[in-house]
């Protein structure tokens, strides 16, 4: 036998492995056939098991347009256009809108999966899916049905990631719009029907513009009343802008917790804005509030019981509401209290000239309003209340000089009556009104050592502008605030022309110009509103013209 024979293996031998090969392509040519004959029986399988196992939880209708299987890696899917209704009874009642709609969702499970019920899914991805929570009036007035079929849960999931979602809570009132929170990303963890999911979320806030981080628990999903569904958790809320708010500025950061169901959720946190400012002024100022606060899903409104903060060193409470309007946007209302504060701070906030023209305490309730609108937050702002100045110092030299000046010849003492004299403080209490950037005083009492000044007029917040009449009363006479003996002598016969109400005079004047120039005069012209209209009235009763 040579060589070459030798190399040969048996002609035996060659024909097993022959036949091996030929069964090994047989078995491969099964496995394709089968794998494609599983592809195409995984989607109807699984689309059956997703639609049943999501009308069992939820108890309505599921739409599902696509969904595709690929065996590749295990088993892994991905489908569109899954649509869950509310029960029909909710629909039937008026909610058309899916309670849940997913433009896109994916997943991968092992192969086995195809085979064993329920099937286990590790994560589910979401993108495009928001949530439509139907008015509670919508639930109220459905018929209940309690022989609804119920199916079987056939898919298992452990844990949902969604991305770009919105939840939106209907509202039956006319006047309201539904109230839209969007949300940028969710992950909810340990999901199971009868239980609360773990979540971690960021929200995006429209204004101020800034994004939410949120972690906490969901649910259980109520079927019945969605808007029932428990949620709670810890909130922070990091360099929010509110430049997009017209009218103010500043960075805020806020902390805090919320409990309740997502149709009212009760908030307790804290804020901190270092520059907050007002377009009237721009001037950074130091603002922190501590709140606690209702958030009403089915108007919209948040209701605000109370608010503690701090501008600068003063320290005041504030409590109301913000109440959406529908498609005009929301009216603010708050009554505050600032029980002792520092007029600096809010001055210097509020008006463009610095420094202020005054420094004093301040006791103060104001309800103040802001209606919707496209205008600056300082130009729509309404005020309506009371205050009360204590301790008054005017900042600026000459303004506080005639002050000086005004007491001392009110007491009697007209020859100290100089600039330069020891400076007096003085106490005022008023009401106002504000609306378009001014300040309307209605009432406005000062009272200063030997005397008392009644006045009304205008403010303008910008500082640049006042406008004031009214009677000043003195213990002296006129004949006593003056320094020369001879004028003071000729003026003894006008002294009862101004002795009025048991004061030693009463006599008219006005306060105009600007808080660098002011002007201080008689305004023996000028009549009251109350003058003036008895004047037009007997004007009229006469027949002659009214001007």
């Amino acid at each position: 036998m040579n060589e070459e024979t030798a190399a040969r293996p048996p002609l035996k031998r060659r024909g097993v492995w022959r036949w091996i090969a030929i069964g090994a392509l047989i078995v491969l040519a099964v496995l394709i056939v089968v794998g494609n004959v599983m592809v195409h029986r995984a989607g109807p399988i699984l689309k059956g098991r997703v639609i049943d196992t999501l009308s069992t939880r939820f108890n309505s209708r599921v739409e599902l347009d696509t969904l595709d299987v690929s065996l590749m890696k295990g088993l892994e899917v991905s489908g569109t256009g899954l649509r869950i209704y509310a029960p029909d009874d909710v629909v039937a009642a008026g909610a058309t809108d899916p309670l849940i709609a997913m433009e896109h969702f994916r997943f991968h499970a092992p192969l086995s999966g195809l085979f064993v019920k329920p099937t286990h899914v590790g994560t589910v991805y979401v993108s495009g899916m928001q949530i439509h929570i139907p008015p509670r009036e919508a639930r109220a007035a459905a018929p209940s049905n309690p022989n609804k079929k119920k199916g079987k849960i056939e898919i298992l999931v452990d844990q949902i990631e969604v991305e770009n979602s919105h939840l939106i809570i209907g509202t039956f009132k006319p006047d309201k719009d539904p109230k839209h929170f969007e949300l940028q990303h969710i992950r909810m963890r340990d999901i199971g029907p009868e239980r609360p999911w773990k979540y971690d979320a960021v929200l995006v806030n429209a204004i101020p513009k800034g994004d939410i981080h949120a972690t906490g628990d969901f649910g259980p999903w109520n079927n019945e009343e969605p808007g029932d569904s428990l949620v709670n958790g810890n909130y922070t809320f990091d360099n929010a802008d509110l430049g997009t708010i017209k009218g103010i500025g500043g960075m805020l950061s806020s902390t805090g917790k919320f409990d309740g169901q997502l149709d009212r959720i009760i908030a307790d946190g804290t804020t901190h804005t270092p520059d907050f400012t007002l377009d009237t002024a721009n001037y950074p100022m130091p603002l922190d509030t501590t709140f606690h606060a209702i958030i009403d899903g089915t108007s919209g409104d948040t209701y605000l019981q109370p608010v503690q903060a701090k501008l600068g060193s003063s320290e005041f409470t504030c409590s109301g509401a913000v109440v959406n309007v529908k498609g005009k946007g929301h009216i603010t209302d708050l009554d505050v209290n600032i029980p002792n504060g520092h007029l600096r701070d809010f001055l210097m906030l509020a008006v463009k000239t610095k420094p202020p023209i005054m420094q004093s305490n301040i006791g103060m309730k104001m309800h103040l309003r802001i209606p919707y609108g496209k205008e600056s937050v300082t130009k729509k702002l309404e005020m309506n209340g009371g205050f009360t100045l204590r301790n008054i110092h005017f900042t600026n030299p000459k303004v506080q000089d005639k002050v000086d000046m005004l007491s001392l010849r009110a007491q009697g003492d007209p020859k100290a009556a100089k600039p330069g004299a020891p400076d007096v403080t003085s106490n005022m209490q008023g009401k106002l009104v504000s609306r378009n950037g001014s300040l309307r005083f209605s009432t406005l009492h000062y009272t200063l050592p030997g005397g008392e000044v009644n006045l009304e007029g205008t403010y303008s917040m910008d500082g640049k502008q006042f406008d004031f009449f009214g009677k000043v009363r003195t213990e002296a006479k006129v004949s006593q605030m003056i320094a020369s003996k001879w004028k003071s002598l000729l003026l003894k016969p006008v002294d009862p022309f101004f002795h009025h109400n048991g004061a030693g005079a009463e006599i008219p004047v006005k306060i105009t110009g600007t808080q660098d120039e002011p002007h201080f005069g008689f305004d023996l012209h000028h009549k009251s509103p109350e003058e003036e209209k008895k004047r037009k009235d007997e004007t009229a009763k006469d027949g002659g013209v009214v001007m």
